[in-house]
């Protein structure tokens, strides 16, 4: 991974191989990340969506092996007690130009993985809502 701070940001460029979000949370953790938004673009292969099931209180996880293009990587991160938060969404397309969407729970750089980091002054925290199932941002 290569970064460059700017005045109220940074610019991550995730390199191929790289696993986007063990190398997003080890940045964080590196660089004290209270909280943030995220985007990207890139490609990547082997990539591991999920869609959340609020009867199940659980995530649908779905495997799309092979590669794809990284048309969008939006999300923010937060924190749980001591432990980084990224709900990062990512919609990916084919070279047929389909498209799929979900929570990003994994997936590997193939290309490059453009990403813009935009930190926030105060701690983002979330809770465990055992009503719904998630862990929710504690506004």
């Amino acid at each position: 991974m290569k970064l460059k701070k700017y005045q109220k940001y940074y610019v991550l460029r995730l390199e191929k191989g790289e696993e986007i979000v063990k190398m997003l949370t080890e940045f964080v953790k590196t660089k004290k990340v209270k909280g943030a938004f995220v985007l990207g673009i890139g490609a990547g292969k082997e990539f591991t969506l999920g869609c959340f099931d609020p009867e199940k209180k659980a995530y649908i996880r779905r495997f799309f092996p092979g590669e794809w293009e990284i048309a969008n990587l939006l999300g923010n991160i937060s924190w749980l007690e001591q432990e980084p938060i990224l709900h990062i969404h990512l919609v990916i397309g084919s070279s047929n130009f389909n498209t799929f969407s979900g929570h990003l729970f994994s997936g590997t750089v193939t290309a490059t993985c453009e990403l813009f980091v935009i930190p926030l002054d105060t701690k983002l925290k979330r809770y465990r809502d055992s009503l719904i199932g998630l862990n929710l941002l504690e506004l």
